[in-house]
C-alpha cells in the first residue's frame, strides 16, 4: 500500500480526493484540521503523530518537520542505501504529498490585519513538504493546487503519472512557493529600494497576439491587483481584450484619475489622449471630448468617471469604439451599448482611484526600470509668470487642466486646451517645434481657440515655439522653465505680448 500525506488549508474537494486516493490503495496520513475534516466524512486517517512519534506543538507551528516525514519523502527509491536507511529507522516511504499553504495573501488583504496576525499565516512546514516532494518528483507525486485533484486522479486511473506529468507538478510547486515567498518578502520589506526586487504575477488570460499578429502575448496580473486597475476591472460585455486594448485602457485609467471633481470623459488612442472634456453634466463632458478630435476618437478607448446614462450612451452608440470604462452603466444605457456585440463594456472601482499607486515598472532588455509615478499635482499658486503680460485666473485654471493631461501625452508633448477641454494634442515628436505645430494646427480650427492656452511637458530649448504659437493666436503659454535659453523665450513672449508661465515641473512621458 502506498502512503499519501494530506495537509491542506483550503479544504475544497479534499474529502473526494482522499476517497479517490483510497480507491487507488493509498493509506492517508493527515494533520490537524485536515484530519478532522476527513474523519468527519468517515475516512480513516493515520494521524501525523503516529508517524513522527511526536505531538503537534507550539500551537501547531511544528507538526510535520520531522525526519520520519521528510525521510519518507526524500528517499530515492532506486538508491539501495536510501532504502536501507528507511528500513533501519522504520520509516515508511511517502508516495504522494498534497499540501496547500496558509492563506497569507488573503490575510494581508485585510487593511486592519496586524503584523502579528499576518506573521502567524506564514507557512513553514507546508512549503518544506511540497518542496521536498517536488525535489523527489521521480518517486513522489506532489499536489499544491485544488484544481489539480481531478487530473491527478485521472493520471492514476490511466497509469499515466509519468515523469513528464510529475515534473509538471513539481515545477508548479516551485512557482507556487516562489510566489508565496515573494508576497511575504514584499509585505515585510520596509525599504523603498531593496537590494533584491522580487516580483510575482499570476496569469490572467492568454491573448490572441501581442502588439502585432506575429507576436505571442499573455496578460499577467498582480496577485492582489489594485481595485482601480484594468487587472481588477469587470468586463460586462464584448469580446476579450487585446494586448493593445490593455495598454491603452491602463493609460486611460491613469489619465482619468487626474480628474475627479467634475464629470470627465477621456478618449485615448495609441497611448495618447485624443480628447478630454469636463463639465457639470456628463453628456456635455462627452460632447467636449468628442469635439476635441472627432476623427481620432474613432476606434478609441473611452473612460468616464461617472456612471453612464442613456443620453451619453446614445451619443457614444453612434461611433465605433473599442472599449468604454466607467464606474457603472445605467440599465437602459447598458442595453443600448450592448447591442454592439464586440464593444467591450467594463466597470472599475472609482472609489479607490485617488489611493496611492504602486511604482511603475518597465521592462528593458536584461533588466527592469522602477520609478515612482508622476503623481505631482501642479498648483497654480506655485506658478511663476515671467513675462510682462499676465494670465487671468481662468487661464491659470486652463494651465492646471492641461498639466493634468500632458503627463499622459508621449514626449515631446504639447497640448492646447481650455479650462475644460483639449483642443489640440501634439504627441511624441523628436523636436518640440513640430509638436507645437501639430497641436496648434489641430486647435486653431476649433470654435473656442481664442480661450485656449498652450502647455508644454518640458522647457523650450529655443524661442521658436513661443514665436510660432503667438503668431497663430496663442495668448498664454506654460512650460516648466529651466533651459539655459529661458531668457530668449521670455524676450520673445514680451515682444509678442504673450503671457509666459513657468510651472516648475517637467512631465516627460517616454
Amino acid at each position: 500500500m502506498r502512503r499519501a500525506l494530506l495537509s491542506v488549508s483550503d479544504k475544497t474537494g479534499i474529502v473526494e480526493f482522499a476517497q479517490d486516493l483510497i480507491a487507488h490503495h493509498f493509506e492517508i496520513v493527515s494533520t490537524g484540521g485536515t484530519q478532522t475534516a476527513l474523519n468527519a466524512a468517515g475516512i480513516a486517517v493515520t494521524p501525523i503523530e503516529d508517524v513522527t512519534h511526536f505531538p503537534e506543538m507550539l500551537d501547531g507551528r511544528v507538526k510535520t518537520l520531522n525526519p520520519r516525514v521528510f525521510g519518507g519523502i526524500l528517499a530515492r527509491r532506486e538508491d539501495p542505501d536510501h532504502l536501507q536507511t528507511l528500513a533501519d529507522h522504520d520509516i515508511t516511504p511517502i508516495d504522494l504529498v498534497c499540501v496547500n499553504l496558509y492563506p497569507f495573501a488573503e490575510t494581508i488583504s485585510d487593511p486592519e490585519v496586524t503584523l502579528a496576525a499576518a506573521v502567524e499565516q506564514i507557512d513553514i512546514g507546508g512549503p518544506s513538504l511540497i518542496r521536498a516532494a517536488a525535489k523527489n518528483y521521480r518517486d513522489v507525486l506532489v499536489v499544491c493546487d485544488v484544481a489539480d485533484y481531478d487530473q491527478v486522479v485521472l493520471a492514476l486511473d490511466g497509469h499515466s503519472d509519468d515523469m513528464r506529468f510529475r515534473k509538471h507538478l513539481a515545477a508548479k510547486v516551485f512557482h507556487h512557493t516562489a510566489h508565496y515567498d515573494a508576497v511575504i518578502a514584499n509585505y515585510l520589506t520596509d525599504e523603498a529600494k531593496p537590494d533584491t526586487l522580487t516580483l510575482t504575477y499570476q496569469r490572467k488570460q492568454a491573448l490572441r497576439y501581442g502588439e502585432n499578429p506575429q507576436q505571442t502575448a499573455t496578460f499577467y496580473a498582480d496577485c492582489q491587483p489594485a481595485p482601480f486597475s484594468i487587472a481588477a476591472a469587470k468586463q460586462l460585455h464584448g469580446k476579450p481584450l487585446s494586448f493593445n486594448n490593455i495598454k491603452d485602457a491602463d493609460a486611460a485609467l491613469g489619465l482619468i484619475r487626474e480628474f475627479s471633481t467634475q464629470p470627465t470623459v477621456v478618449a485615448l488612442k495609441h497611448m495618447n489622449p485624443c480628447g478630454i472634456g469636463s463639465d457639470t453634466i456628463l453628456e456635455r463632458a462627452w460632447d467636449k471630448c468628442y469635439a476635441a478630435d472627432s476623427m481620432s476618437i474613432f476606434g478609441g478607448i473611452i473612460v468616464l468617471n461617472r456612471p453612464v446614462n442613456f443620453a451619453t450612451a446614445t451619443k457614444m452608440h453612434q461611433l465605433f469604439l473599442e472599449i468604454i470604462i466607467a464606474p457603472a452603466f445605467d440599465d437602459d444605457a447598458y442595453d443600448l451599448l450592448a447591442k454592439k456585440k464586440n464593444l467591450r463594456l467594463m466597470t472599475v472601482d472609482f472609489t479607490t482611484a485617488q489611493a496611492p499607486e504602486a511604482d511603475e515598472i518597465i521592462s528593458i532588455r536584461g533588466g527592469l526600470l522602477r520609478q515612482e509615478r508622476d503623481d505631482v499635482r501642479d498648483d497654480p499658486a506655485n506658478f511663476q509668470t515671467v513675462s510682462h503680460a499676465q494670465p487671468t485666473s481662468e487661464q491659470l485654471d486652463a494651465i492646471a487642466f492641461g498639466l493634468k493631461a500632458i503627463k499622459f501625452v508621449k514626449s515631446n508633448a504639447i497640448l492646447v486646451n481650455t479650462s475644460d477641454q483639449t483642443l489640440g494634442v501634439g504627441p511624441g515628436q523628436m523636436n518640440r517645434i513640430d509638436a507645437v505645430k501639430i497641436a496648434v494646427g489641430k486647435a486653431e480650427v476649433k470654435p473656442n481657440f481664442d480661450q485656449a492656452v498652450l502647455v508644454s511637458d518640458a522647457f523650450f530649448p529655443m524661442d521658436d515655439c513661443v514665436k510660432y504659437a503667438a503668431e497663430h493666436g496663442i495668448k498664454v503659454i506654460a512650460e516648466p522653465g529651466g533651459s539655459i535659453r529661458d531668457k530668449d523665450s521670455i524676450a520673445m513672449a514680451d515682444s509678442l505680448g504673450v503671457a509666459l508661465v513657468f510651472t516648475g515641473n517637467r512631465h516627460f512621458r517616454h
